[in-house]
Formats: structure tokens, sequence, C-alpha cells
């Protein structure tokens, strides 16, 4: 029996019906491999991220545009329908088929149009096949009349970077041909596309669309007019409650006689990721919608990676009953869906939520073990580059995060043989932050806090640059960092006992940093958010001060975690997540607007970010005991998933109400954090249901 798939989120033709809500509200999938599908619900194309098939290079991420967007046309006898709408750089607006939407929904992680035109009832989905690289389009005759119907759908493609845009006089030559009834798009005499078909009749053509509108990219000031060039034309006769339609990708497609099998298989994959999580992980059992609607998400960053990391780890000494084999050719995190691929900091901040949450410890650490072998000078990477340079290790808190994850890691699952493997890795961190590495990191031994960032570096993840130069400065003794410093230094103790090795100068090392760590704390409330930086210290209330109460190993006391948690509260808690910057200081901004150099400027100076909600959550009932309360904080989140990116978290919100969604509508570290937070809080509250008190971090037994 397949699990329900979550149904809440749904919109009538007030929504869709009207353009503005329609066209804010996006969907996007995810094929499993880096690349992705995205639109609107108004079926239009509002960003050069939006298209059909963005394929993804197996080695480095980068992503390009293949398949733009089909634009059906319903055939009824001599009338014709266009159930598409698009944007032309003249200002028209035309089709306008958002107008014969009745309702949009998801099933799963499937997008679902039903238009209404008189007695015909059509539904439109799109999906990939699970584990295929595969797009599908389907329609099904919901309410068939007496009388033939049948779609004419144009095919409309491109051959681009995911970040460009194409002007049809400066492309490539593009060509078409047809092979065995299939079409192919083709470039330089080689195929890059394969439409397939087992209901209808392709026709090549080889014209360009041009001048289309993009008004999202106009509002962050790049260029916003495409073309695209269309490859062919399909005709589908539809047949009455039956699924027809075809499929696209970029190797010569498998056969698929029966569309509703590639959309069963869709759901049962859906479904399995939620009957997975109930199974393997306590506390899902009875989870809301909302959170079985994440469970889905959480799904979307996960990818299968080929990568030239080094020799395979050693197998796991513990065989679950649910490995099968799961990324087994490479695992990966996607931080965040359009821009964003493989980025260090993401990963380990998401990896718990998005792996240990959901029951797949198999493949939390198979990326955890492929991430050691970056490991130089006692960095990890910030990023990865889709061009396929070099690892860039500007980040002072990667590999602090890393070891964060190997603690949670080790405390879901007990293996120990692979805590073993790792710990020379985890030890040459440590090694590195002390004797000091790149970009200024190092102890300060008069205090036993850690250093990070020089003059024009950026190695916090408030890390935005404007022109090459830092928009949010913070070089100096960041409270994070330090945070994370300490919480690191107190997992390698646990790690360290756990073989019979001697702890005692990594718990020495600890209590230094402690004892240094008094100086953050402010004497009006809450903490410094940086000491000793080129202008002294910065009092300026950010969120990072959140971290030193919600991590596992704290270094407050309770009093001084109370008044954190209490400076935040106040000053930068919002519904969706905390602002970066109070807005009483100097520098805030409320909104998140412009174009990208007054975006970027404006990134950490008001805006509120989703994944620190996780933590404040974590933190409050840290200091209050009060699981319910706590958890009561995540559900706003329910609402949000029904705005912006369908199903998912956005990066950032607006600084001021109504808190306006922008930055990445899918956002990994979003999404993960908020689930690794209900997870926790759910479990304690049914701890509290049956005793008083439990607390959340054991850190006295647990690593």
């Amino acid at each position: 029996m397949s699990t329900p798939l979550p149904a809440f989120i749904r919109f009538g033709r007030e929504i869709c019906g009207d353009l503005a809500q329609s066209e804010h509200r996006e969907w996007w999938l995810a094929d499993g491999f880096g690349g992705y599908a995205a639109g609107t619900v108004a079926l239009s194309l509002t960003r050069r991220y939006h298209g059909l098939l963005f394929d993804a290079d197996p080695d480095t991420l980068a992503r390009r545009l293949f398949f733009a967007k089909a634009e059906a046309v319903l055939v009824d006898g001599g009338q014709r329908y266009p159930l598409t709408t698009n944007h032309w750089a003249s200002g028209a607006v035309e089709p306008t088929g958002f107008r014969l939407i009745e309702s949009f929904r998801l099933e799963g992680s499937t997008p679902v149009w039903r238009f209404e035109i008189g007695d015909i009832v059509v539904e439109q989905r799109i999906w990939f096949v699970p584990g295929k690289r595969v797009l599908c389009l389907g329609w099904t005759l919901v309410r068939p009349p007496d009388r033939p119907i049948a779609l004419d759908i144009t095919l409309l493609c491109n051959d681009r970077d995911h970040h460009g845009e194409t002007r049809g006089d400066a492309h490539p030559a593009l060509t078409t041909e047809l092979h065995d009834g299939a079409l192919q798009l083709m470039k330089d005499g080689q195929p890059r596309l394969f439409f397939a078909s087992a209901h209808g009749r392709f026709d090549a053509d080889s014209t360009w669309y041009r001048d289309l509108y993009l008004p999202l990219e106009q509002a962050r000031g790049l260029p916003d007019h495409e073309d695209h060039f269309c490859a062919g034309h399909l005709h589908l006769d539809l047949l009455p409650e039956k699924l027809t339609g075809f499929s696209a990708s970029t190797h010569l497609p498998e056969p698929m006689a029966d569309m509703s099998d590639a959309l069963m298989a869709r759901h049962h994959y859906d479904g399995n990721r939620i009957q997975h999580a109930v199974l393997c992980v306590a506390g899902h059992a009875g989870a809301p919608d909302w959170v079985r609607q994440l469970l889905i998400d959480s799904d979307r960053f996960l990818i299968h990676r080929a990568t030239p990391r080094s020799a395979a780890p050693p197998p796991s000494s513990i065989a679950y009953w649910n490995d099968r084999s799961e990324l087994a050719d490479g695992a990966a995190v996607v931080a965040g869906y359009p821009w964003f691929a493989d980025w260090g900091r993401d990963t380990f901040i998401a990896l718990p939520g998005l792996t240990l949450s959901t029951g797949r410890f198999v493949v939390a650490r198979r990326i955890l073990e492929a991430w050691s072998h970056f490991i130089q000078d006692g960095l990890l990477p910030n990023l990865l580059p889709e061009n396929g340079g070099g690892a860039e290790y500007n980040s002072a808190d990667a590999a602090l995060w890393y070891i964060e994850a190997w603690r949670a890691y080790y405390q879901h699952t007990q293996d120990l043989a692979a805590v073993r493997h790792v710990l020379p890795v985890l030890k040459s961190i440590i090694d590195g932050y002390t004797q000091g590495t790149l970009f200024g990191i190092g102890l300060d031994p008069a205090d036993g806090l850690m250093c990070a960032g020089e003059p024009g570096s950026q190695v916090t993840w408030m890390d935005a640059r404007v022109e090459g130069v830092p928009a949010t400065p913070r070089s100096g003794k960041p409270v994070e960092i330090n945070a994370l410093w300490y919480n690191a230094l107190r997992t390698l103790e646990a790690f360290i006992s756990l073989f019979g090795e001697d702890p005692a100068s990594y718990a020495a090392q600890a209590e230094r940093t402690r004892a240094g760590f008094a100086r953050f704390v402010h004497p009006e409330g809450g903490l410094y958010d940086v000491l000793d930086g080129p202008d002294g210290d910065d009092a300026r209330v950010r969120p990072n001060q959140i971290f030193a109460v919600s991590l596992t190993h704290s270094p407050l006391d309770l009093a001084t975690q109370k008044s954190v948690v209490t400076q935040v509260a106040q000053h930068l808690l919002t519904s969706y997540g905390l602002r970066t910057l109070a807005p009483s200081e100097p520098g805030y901004h409320p909104r998140y607007r412009g174009g990208i150099n007054e975006r970027d400027s404006g990134y950490h100076q008001g805006p509120v970010w989703a994944w620190l909600l996780g933590h404040y959550a974590l933190a409050e009932y840290r200091v209050s005991g009060d699981a319910a309360q706590a958890l009561s904080r995540l559900e706003p989140l329910r609402d949000h998933l029904q705005d912006a990116g369908l199903g998912s978290i956005s990066e950032l919100f607006d600084g001021d109400a109504p808190h306006a969604p922008g930055g990445a509508p899918c956002q990994a570290w979003s999404v993960a954090c908020t689930l690794h937070a209900w997870h926790r809080l759910s479990c304690a509250l049914e701890k509290q249901s049956r005793t008083v008190n439990v607390p959340i971090h054991t850190p006295e037994t647990t690593p």
C-alpha cells in the first residue's frame, strides 16, 4: 500500500487567474543528479532559471538549459485554446492561458494543473522519473466530451549555461532531426536533446521565438530578454481518463508505452521518503502535513554526483536495512535552487536535517567521508566551483560544521568504525586551527579564542561582497566561530575517549576557550558579535550569538544563555527566521530589493534567514524546557510552503513585515534546519508527555 502524499498545497481560480499571484508561486523539480525544472503556476517564464530541463554535468555540476518550454494549445474541432502564458519585450502578455486554469496543486513533488474550458476538463502534470534523468509531461482528459480533443505542443529549446541568456542571432546554429518517430535537437551534428512519445506525432521546425521578457531578471538588474529555438511540434490526441504525453532527456530515452507507470513510480518514490523517515527515525509517525511535505522536499537537495574524489571509503561496519546502495556512485548536497551547487558550509549545516532526521544514514556517511579528502591545512572548502576549477577554502566555519555533522552522525548511528576511520582527519582540523592556517584563521593563546579573517577576506557565513569588497566585514574573533570551536573541542574530547586515548589536551583547550568566551558577554545583555576587530569590539545585535546556545556544547552558563535568547527574541525574531541585523542598528535594510550590488550590500544587513529559526527554537527550548512553545516557532513555515517555491522554504525574507520571501526559492539549510529542529523538539515533547524536564542536549553522555 502506497503512502498517502500531502495534499494541502492547492490553489483555485482566485490565485491561478491572477497573473501576479500565480507568477509569484513557483514549482521546482529536481532530477536527482543536479539538474532541475522550474516555472510558475501561470506557466510563464519569469526567470532565466525557468525551464523544463536544466541538465547537470556529472563532474562539475555545471548546468545547461536544453528544454525551455512546452507551448500547449488545446484543439477542439475548429477552436484552439492556448494553455500557456508568455511575457514579451513589447510589454504584451500573450497568450493568457493562466485564465483557463481552474486549479493547481502539488501531488507530493509533482505539479498538477487543471484546465476547464466549457465542458472540457484537462489535467497537466510534469515530473522527473526517479533515477532516470528523464522529464515527463502528461495530460489527462478528466471530463471527456463526446468528440475528439487534441493538443498541439510547440517545443522551445536552447543550449546555454543556466546563468546566461540567449539571443538567437549570436547563438551557434541549432538544428533538428526526426529519427524513428522521435525528435532530436542537434548542435554541430551531435544530438543534445531527445523527445519521445508513444502517443503523438512529431514534426520538425527550426524557427526562433524572440524577445521573451523575464520580469524577475529585470528586477535583479540583469538582462531580461531571451530567445528560444523552436525544435518542433507534437500533435497529441487526448484519450478519456488515460495519461498521454512525451518525455525529454539528454540521452536516448527508453520507450515509455504507459506514462501512468512512470507517474506512479514518481508518487511511490515521494511516498517512500515519508515512509522511510517514519520507519527509521522516531517522531515522524504523527508528523503534520507540512513536515511530510518537507520530507519529500529534502530529497531534491541530495544528488548523485560522480566526482574525482579519492579512493572510496571502507565499507561501513553497520548494514542498515534500508541501504539499497543509495547514491552509491557518489553523493552530494545542492545548497539551493537555482543558483547554488556543491558548497561545503551549506552541506554540513544541512546534513543533519537532510539525512539524519530523515533516516538516510548511509547517504550521510558517504557525504561525510567524501568530503574528508578535501581537508587541507585544517580547512574544508567553501565551494567546489561549477567551472571545474580548484576548491575554494575561504571559510572559517565549514570545517567546524563538518565536525558537528560527525558528532550528530555518531549520536544517531553509534557507528564507531566510521568515527575511528575519520578521527585523524578531525584531529588535523583542530591542529590546523590551533597552529594557524589561511585567511588569518588561528588561535590566540592569550584568551583561547579563535581569530578569523584578514583585510579583504570574508570567511564567515556573512560572506557577501560588492565589487570584491566584503559587505559585512567581521574580521577578528566572530562569536559563532568561537562557539563552533568550543563545540568542536568538546566533540573531539568525547571521540578520543571512545578509543581509550587521553582527552586531556582537548579538555584543557576547551576550558581555555570557555574562560575566554566570557569576553563575549555584553553588559547590557546578549553577546558581542565580533571581538578585537579592526575597529575594536562589534556590539551590533546580530543572530550569530544564537549558536552559543543552540549547539550541543555551550560555553555559557544558563543565565547567560537566557540573556542571549531574550536579546535575539526581542530584536531579531520573526515568523520565518532571524533578522541578520536589528532594526535599530545603523545600516539596517528592511527590504531585499534592487540590482545585484544593492542586494548583496544588504544580504546580511537585515534580511531574515530561515535556517536560523531552527537554531533559535532549539536554543529557546534549552533555556525554557518548554518543547511545545519552541516547536510552535516553526509552525508559520507551513503557510510559507504555499508561497514562493511551493513545498519548499526560501533562502531569506524581508526584515520588515510582512516578510516577503526572497533569494533562492528552495534552500537546503532552510529546509534542513527546520526538519532537524522539528524532529528534535517533537521527540522532546513526546518525552515530556511521560516525564518532566527532559533536556534536549546531553553533552555529558553524547559526543
